[in-house]
């Protein structure tokens, strides 16, 4: 939408399709359609060159002088985005914690190796990497029982939390796998083969039940 306000005021726009369906009711000005995993706007991952076409067929659009134009590019991504990571989840290391709580203590080396190597991380919206088996904790205690406003998780904000977790373990099992993963295939890992991924899964079902609005958002739809 704002690809037509900014061309009335005579900036010409171009921009990347993930689905037709809306580019073609949107009648965006110029737009180049890439059939690639939600996720992934320029496909390849740490594939530069293919990323370079790319950005070069989306630019080549401007060249149009007026719109809508919609081109779909000639190469299209498949991958079996839906599943799992294949990379293993640590043993337990201190049985008289919750499962949960000691699967996010074992992951810690993976996530600092996948820090170091990276550079940037997306865990901090309300806790640091040392915060998050607190985290964890928290949503065993509301699924214990316990009412999810006195579970201790700052500012009651549930959705961020659970994004601090996904983040956490995503980027662990970045550190854990040896290739670059389909496009929600940590997603996917996290969610079907951790038992803190179980946890979130279950808190949303017991709050969603218990009739909570914003609980269905705890955990992605797709899973």
């Amino acid at each position: 939408m704002l690809a037509h306000v900014f061309e009335a005021e005579g900036l010409a726009t171009v921009a990347l399709s993930n689905v037709r369906p809306f580019a073609e009711r949107s009648k965006i000005p110029r737009a180049l359609h890439c059939e690639f995993p939600m996720g992934r706007p320029l496909g390849k991952p740490c594939d530069p060159a293919f990323q370079r076409r790319v950005l070069d067929a989306a630019f080549a659009l401007l060249d149009e002088s007026q719109g809508p134009v919609l081109v779909d590019f000639p190469e299209e991504i498949t991958d079996e985005s839906d599943a799992p990571l294949s990379c293993p989840v640590p043993p337990r290391v201190d049985t008289s914690l919750p499962e949960a709580v000691d699967e996010a203590k074992a992951l810690r080396p993976a996530y600092n190796r996948a820090l170091a190597e990276y550079g940037r991380t997306n865990v901090g919206r309300l806790a640091e990497a040392d915060g998050v088996p607190d985290l964890v904790a928290s949503f065993v205690k509301i699924l214990d029982g316990t009412e999810w406003t006195e579970a201790g998780i700052p500012d009651n904000n549930l959705l961020e939390a659970s994004k601090d977790i996904m983040s956490y373990y995503e980027e662990a099992a970045a550190a854990l796998s040896e290739h670059v993963p389909g496009a929600r295939a940590a997603e996917s890992w996290f969610f079907r083969q951790t038992a803190s991924g179980k946890l979130l899964k279950d808190v949303r079902k017991k709050l969603q039940e218990a009739g909570l609005p914003l609980a269905p958002y705890i955990a992605p739809g797709t899973q």
